[in-house]
């Protein structure tokens, strides 16, 4: 209670600055306005009927009489008679009203009130005082002066309130002032931990050190070493960038800056440069402490070399303040600055180098492992059936990210509580994934009986022709069901490879055009339903020629820009390449296309079988394919890498405690 009591002291023994704050200008105006209300009040006044006012008169109560012309009103004075107040104003009048009393009255006009006055004067004998004057209404007055005033200065401040977005503290002044939202030590806003991230082990590793430095930096700096500047977290959207900084929040127990790099950008010039020196100087007063930017592509493209050309003065003001706070003459000891970007490429050199982001993580889409342990995490708060196999789920989603994980999941919810079910099945699953990627199933859209059998014939073109090449993505099931914008579609798991050779681009480029040549064999004619497919194949063939140098007459050549710094409209080829590009596309897709032709009519009959399947059923799966054409001989990348990784496991020493190690590990 005492240190309470005692009065806080001083350290640079300077007197408190004055702050103007626009609520006392508020509180002026109100009591001026009040003041002005009651100017001129001498006397409580009460209000009388004209004819009790014209008895008074008769009977000799009044002294004098005040004729307002201009608002047909009168103020009366009574005489000093207490009989008369008493009648007039009542019992116990004379002490309500300490004054000397007086009346108002609404007379008809000031010409009847002269002509009564006059008529009762010669009547008496009693004359009675009587003046004319003209009032202003102070109150009008100040609402026709002021009032115009006070409605523009609202405006005024509601506009920069909205213009400003209010920053730290709201207000007109604080445009400036930086919107990083601050979690603190010991806050309960941010509940995520390391715990709630499956797989990512890599880039987990590279965070914790940044946790672990902050929470015992004697570790690191006995040995010489020194906090790191920065951290850049890359990879495609939803695959856990934000939740990887969410992490650190709830695990560093140090002060957390959150905020999106488009907060810096506003319409008024030079706010942005502001908001990141506020920022920096609301870090350093909290150090150690970690400053987090979302999106930070926003403000850190890269400045252009041509300054009329493609160039935003403001967002490279901005810029340039952000390189100054990072690394300047100025100490950021203590404060480690992480970002998050899907768009790294375009991001300034400057900003990407050493000593402002020592480290660039890479958070890349999970592969079959980190996607089983991503959806045992978003798995928990569902009821699953008994024979749900997760590992089965892992292999029916590649390329999906952590976000499309977490929505297969609720989707799957969804499908089976609107199927009145009490647990979700494998079947819900398989129907989100197809939800996802497909779209929404369209079962009532009217198709005759040869549009269904041409479609049925195209799907069946894919499945046989890729069921018969060696590097084709493995089939799943082939449905001639709308499904979004398609008609029909043939479901497969793309092969997760790190490198594809020329074999396989072409084996996939062939199963793309199956479609089409079924059409051919069968009909003798085409459709429009192979766009789809001529697009992927066309672009499939592009790359091959300008960008992978896989064509026999530009062989080892690439025109790929990886920097993508060039703004130029030129092609880095000239006409004659840009004509030998165009031959060797055309070759390279009529080949592939000449080659699914002759599959089709070698297997003619296994193809109509397969067509009048799909009619029949309208859904099939790979069980059906190979039926009919009989088992592969070759084995998936996937179904390799499975076994390989069973090897593994079993090769693996037992450890009496290993059921806790492997919880604590898929814990991290």
């Amino acid at each position: 209670m005492e240190n309470k009591q005692q009065p806080q002291k001083n350290p640079n023994n300077q007197p408190p600055k004055f702050r103007f704050n626009m609520y006392w200008l508020y509180g002026a105006i109100a009591v001026f306005l009040i003041a002005i209300t009651f100017i001129n009040e001498e006397s409580p006044k009460k209000d009388v009927p004209y004819s009790n006012f014209q008895e008074y008169v008769e009977k000799g109560y009044v002294e004098k009489i005040v004729v307002i012309t201009n608002k047909n009103e009168a103020d009366v004075s009574l005489k000093d008679d207490p009989q008369a107040i008493k009648i007039v104003l009542g019992e116990g009048g004379e002490k309500l009203y300490s004054k000397k009393p007086q009346l108002t009255v609404r007379i008809p006009s000031p010409e009847k009130l002269d002509d009564f006055i006059t008529a009762n004067s010669a009547k008496t004998g009693e004359k009675i005082d009587v003046r004319y004057e003209e009032r202003k209404d102070y109150w009008d007055s100040l609402i026709w002066s002021f009032g115009p005033i006070l409605l523009i200065v609202f405006i005024w401040v509601i506009a920069m309130r909205r213009m400003g977005g209010g920053g730290a503290g709201g207000g007109i002044f604080s445009v400036g002032k930086s919107k990083a939202q601050l979690f603190d030590k010991g806050t309960a806003a941010i509940k995520v931990t390391f715990k709630d991230i499956a797989g990512l082990a890599e880039a987990k590793q590279e965070v914790q050190e940044i946790v672990d430095f902050l929470k015992n930096p004697a570790k690191y700096t006995s040995l010489g070493g020194k906090i790191p500047k920065g951290a850049l977290l890359v990879g495609p959207p939803g695959t856990g960038k934000t939740l990887l900084a969410k992490a650190v929040a709830g695990e560093a127990n140090v002060p957390f800056f959150s905020m999106s790099g488009s907060d810096f950008v506003e319409m008024f010039v030079g706010v942005g440069a502001s908001r990141v020196r506020d920022l920096f100087r609301q870090a350093k007063e909290k150090a150690p402490c970690i400053i987090f930017i979302d999106e930070i592509d926003a403000v850190g493209r890269a400045r252009g070399k041509n300054p009329s050309f493609n160039s935003n003065d403001e967002r490279e003001n901005t810029l340039n303040q952000l390189l100054t706070e990072m690394d300047g003459f100025g100490s950021n000891s203590g404060v480690i600055i992480l970002a998050a970007t899907n768009r790294a490429d375009v991001l300034d050199k400057a900003l990407l180098r050493a000593g402002r982001f020592d480290r660039q993580i890479s958070v890349d889409l999970p592969d079959i492992h980190e996607r089983n342990e991503i959806f045992q995490v978003h798995l928990r708060p569902l009821k699953l059936a008994k024979d749900l196999n997760v590992d089965f789920l892992a292999k029916q989603t590649p390329g999906f990210s952590g976000a499309d994980i977490a929505n297969v999941c609720n989707e799957a919810a969804l499908i089976a509580a609107r199927h009145n079910k009490t647990e979700v099945e494998k079947q819900d699953f398989l129907d989100a994934v197809d939800r996802i990627i497909g779209g929404l199933e369209k079962k009532n859209k009217i198709t005759t009986a040869s549009e269904k059998k041409s479609i049925a014939t195209h799907e069946a073109g894919h499945a046989s022709v890729s069921w018969l090449l060696e590097f084709a993505n493995p089939l799943v099931k082939v449905t001639i069901v709308p499904r979004g914008k398609a008609l029909g579609a043939a479901w497969y798991l793309p092969e997760e490879r790190q490198l594809t050779t020329k074999d396989q681009m072409l084996d996939e480029m062939c199963a793309l055009l199956g479609g089409r040549a079924a059409e051919e064999v069968v009909f003798g004619k085409v459709s429009t339903g192979a766009l789809n497919d001529l697009e992927r194949a066309t672009k499939m063939a592009y790359s091959m020629v300008v960008y992978y140098g896989m064509s026999d007459k530009l062989s080892n050549i690439s025109y790929y820009d990886s920097t993508q710094s060039d703004y130029s409209f030129t092609k880095p080829y000239s006409d004659k390449t840009s004509e030998i590009i165009d031959n060797e596309i055309k070759s390279i897709v009529n080949s592939q296309y000449q080659r699914a032709l002759t599959i089709i009519t070698e297997n003619r009959s296994k193809h109509k079988a397969l067509a009048d399947l799909l009619v029949e059923k309208e859904v099939i799966f790979a069980e059906d394919v190979e039926h009919i054409f009989g088992k592969r001989p070759w084995a998936s990348r996937m179904e390799e890498i499975i076994k390989e990784s069973a090897k593994n496991d079993e090769s693996k020493p037992i450890i009496e405690d290993e059921p806790q190690n492997t919880e604590d590990t898929s814990n991290e």
